[in-house]
């Protein structure tokens, strides 16, 4: 990848961090523990990425805003109880962050988290430090809504051809080929190849260390 790209932008979960089981498991306590049916496996991963009102609408077509408040509080309890730790951490992710920084290219995160959910996961990480900016549903509008990404490019004042979104699943990649950003996909997270491709990502790459070559490092 040339060095054009001013601005490396991940998301978290399944991207930056080995996340999604865990999420999934507490999406699915917090909803049982209410009352709501127990769903497949594929439900839960298929929703990471969207913020948490849409997925829940997602999730459970016609949920009242009352129900809603009450599976995020249990969910946060559940999520909360487990931080990140660095171990969690996909394997040479945190290399990619110190060696994008040297070289002078920011690094920026682009969420569906909550903003609670991402400081905490931040600093417990141990990968605060690296990131310029960080951008979250809860602040913005949620994927594939390209808000979070034209915020970061108002911010950097570049163009959407001097960044690049690096992913796991297909919101993020919408999200940036409806501004005409470049993206890359990663398939250790939420979605295959297959499906990553239908958003014409410059690649999908299938372990950290094609994601160093592709980022020219």
């Amino acid at each position: 990848m040339s060095q054009q790209h001013k601005v490396v932008i991940f998301d978290w979960d399944g991207t930056v961090v080995d996340s999604i089981e865990h999420i999934a498991d507490c999406l699915h306590q917090a909803a049982t523990d209410l009352g709501f049916p127990a769903l497949e496996r594929a439900a839960y991963r298929d929703i990471i990425g969207l913020g948490m009102v849409e997925a829940l609408e997602a999730l459970y077509p016609g949920i009242s805003r009352d129900e809603m408040k009450a599976i995020r509080d249990g969910y946060g309890s559940y999520f909360f109880a487990r931080m990140v730790t660095p171990k969690e951490v996909f394997e040479g992710m945190a290399d990619i962050l110190v060696d994008l920084n040297a070289g002078g290219r920011h690094c920026a995160v682009a969420t569906g988290k909550s903003r609670r959910g991402l400081d905490r996961a931040l600093e417990s990480s141990e990968l605060g430090g690296h990131f310029a900016l960080t951008r979250c549903a809860d602040e913005t509008r949620s994927k594939p809504d390209p808000a979070m990404l034209e915020e970061i490019l108002a911010h950097f004042s570049i163009t959407p051809d001097e960044a690049v979104m690096i992913g796991d699943t297909r919101y993020d990649l919408e999200m940036a080929r409806r501004i005409g950003m470049p993206s890359i996909g990663v398939e250790w997270g939420v979605h295959d190849r297959e499906e990553l491709g239908r958003y014409e990502p410059l690649a999908v790459v299938s372990q950290v260390a094609e994601l160093r070559n592709v980022l020219g490092l």
